[in-house]
């Protein structure tokens, strides 16, 4: 039987068609479906032949609500916070642990047990720990002489006690992805700045530090994405209250579509997401740019 010849050059596209098709399919089609919808009004229970074309109505609508304007604004603090926090202890964590030491697989498996439980049972195990009546932060608290605190139900206080939820699920993400890239980073130019007589912190800083700027902007726009889409633990732990402190994006896009049944709006809501997220992503990987360049030349 003969063989039908292949050109060279289409061998590498053949090989990622497959994995193409089913990203277009389960990513770019939603998309495109998500885009059209914010053109209707839809009610849930009622067939799609029923929407009825609004134009830009929705739009025009989102950017008069409140609602929407608020959620954004504790998105961007919750991942503002949360992010930063994170990285910082990741880093420290990576660097502590960076040289091999007794036990240090043990602590690996401890530090990433956050990670593997799903979003939903971390949001009752703090909701739990956060109760006013019996949670184990207001034994703690009242340990040391203070006053206990309804944590979830006080404006100004639920806000950070989700944050702190966020950094004790997700610090260990940063600190293996850290730990990894300093353990693969290359030893001449730490034995060189060594030799040169420079101190632990000036390594850090102007040897491992650029070296690390690849993994540093992958682990932070990772994050940022998935805290602009979080929802289960706020919907468990708060439902984003009390008011609206705790509302996020996510969870007001939920609330549109489910609770006012307004799928339209809740699709213009979401372009605004993928819009924030997209413009976020761009712009950070323009700022890290240079550095990433420099990391290169050296």
């Amino acid at each position: 039987m003969a063989r039908l010849p292949i050109s060279k050059n289409l061998t590498p596209y053949l090989f990622i068609a497959p994995a193409v098709l089913v990203l277009a399919f389960t990513c770019v089609y939603p998309v495109i479906k998500g885009f059209e919808l914010a053109f209707y009004e839809w009610r849930l229970g009622t067939p799609i032949s029923s929407r009825t074309y609004v134009g830009w109505e929705n739009f025009r609508w989102a950017l008069h609500d409140p609602a929407l304007f608020n959620s954004i604004k504790v998105t961007v603090v919750f991942a503002a916070v949360a992010v930063t926090v994170e990285l910082l202890l990741g880093l420290v964590l990576a660097l502590l642990l960076e040289k091999g030491m007794k036990g240090i697989a043990f602590f690996r498996t401890i530090f990433i047990i956050p990670i593997m439980i799903a979003p939903v049972v971390v949001g009752l195990i703090w909701r739990y720990l956060f109760d006013a009546n019996f949670g184990l932060i207001n034994y703690l608290v009242q340990l040391v002489g203070w006053k206990p605190k309804i944590w979830l139900g006080t404006p100004g206080l639920a806000l950070p006690a989700v944050i702190v939820t966020d950094i004790w699920q997700w610090t260990p993400f940063m600190f293996i992805l850290f730990l990894a890239g300093l353990q693969s980073l290359p030893r001449q130019p730490i034995e060189a700045a060594q030799v040169d007589g420079a101190s632990t912190w000036q390594i850090i800083r102007l040897v491992k530090l650029p070296l690390l700027a690849p993994v540093i902007t992958v682990a932070v726009i990772l994050r940022v994405i998935d805290a602009f889409r979080s929802l289960e633990v706020m919907y468990i732990m708060t439902f984003g209250g009390p008011g609206r402190e705790t509302e996020v994006l996510s969870l007001n896009i939920y609330k549109t579509a489910f609770m006012s049944q307004r799928l339209g709006l809740s699709a213009v809501n979401a372009v605004f997401l993928l819009a924030f997220i997209m413009i976020f992503s761009v712009a950070f990987l323009a700022i890290a740019r240079p550095s990433l360049t420099k990391k290169a030349r050296f």
